[in-house]
């Protein structure tokens, strides 16, 4: 029998650099099905960290990018017409919890809360997805897990997770890591010397003393991979830092000229 979930199977290892001991514990979470939640800014390896757990665990891996116009229908499913006339499509979600992977629902606070309460039964003891359009209840398979993630630190008050959703997870807290690791990450991911990671971290160091001081967030991980990746490719570091930093974090003239000026003092 095929496998209906093959396309969500990672083929090979995610590179993931631990920062803590966040590996065991999702592992101890995961072996009790609990629902997670993964906070922490953008771009400090919450999307990583889930793809090489699921790949750890050999558990394909149903990935979600919520926004505000996704429905509940995007989640669990439609009816579609074919040739053969009206027959329902299964959504994402739906797959998961019919065939057991980890359903992942990224910066799930930016779908609308009326579309989020579709997961409430599979948070608790029930384990179980109403498809009312259908008729269809669906007892999660064993090996189903939910697993959602949002920035806590970026979101407004009309965005936050409510009280009542929150607590039905378990959570798990991420940040940027420290500067060594960082270095590495980034030496790893952008294909540079450590002497140049660790210069890049410096800046991304500098421009998150910025935050609430003029920017929303600072330079993230992922953005300095972007950088390094440049450099690696002969462009000027300056010039690659304009390009994946300071304009891609503000459109402010004078925050961007004080990132400039960051980056100048690590690179002139």
């Amino acid at each position: 029998m095929s496998d209906p979930l093959a396309a969500y199977r990672l083929p090979q290892a995610p590179w993931y650099h631990p920062t803590g001991q966040e590996v065991l514990l999702y592992e101890r979470a995961y072996a009790h099905r609990m629902p997670m939640i993964l906070k922490g800014p953008t771009g400090c390896g919450k999307t990583r960290f889930v793809e090489y757990m699921a790949w750890k665990l050999g558990k394909p891996l149903v990935t979600l990018a919520c926004n505000e116009d996704m429905t509940a229908s995007d989640l669990v499913g439609r009816y579609l017409l074919d040739a053969q006339g009206t027959v329902w499509q299964d959504g994402p979600l739906t797959r998961a919890v019919r065939h057991g992977g980890i359903c992942y629902l990224d910066e799930v606070v930016e779908a609308r809360q009326d579309t989020t309460v579709v997961i409430h039964p599979l948070t608790d003891a029930r384990r179980m997805l109403p498809l009312d359009r259908k008729g269809e209840v669906i007892q999660a398979h064993p090996d189903f897990q939910l697993v959602v993630s949002y920035n806590p630190g970026y979101q407004s008050r009309s965005k936050d997770m409510k009280p009542s959703t929150r607590q039905r997870f378990a959570a798990l807290v991420f940040d940027y890591p420290a500067p060594d690791t960082e270095t590495e990450i980034v030496a790893h991911e952008a294909g540079i010397a450590p002497a140049l990671a660790a210069r890049l971290v410096r800046v991304a160091q500098g421009s998150r003393a910025l935050k609430n001081r003029g920017l929303e967030e600072g330079i993230s991980t992922r953005m300095l991979i972007y950088a390094g990746r440049l450099i690696r490719d002969g462009v000027d570091p300056r010039d690659s830092c304009a390009m994946a930093l300071t304009s891609a974090l503000t459109d402010d003239p004078d925050m961007a000229q004080a990132l400039h000026d960051l980056v100048d003092a690590h690179f002139a």
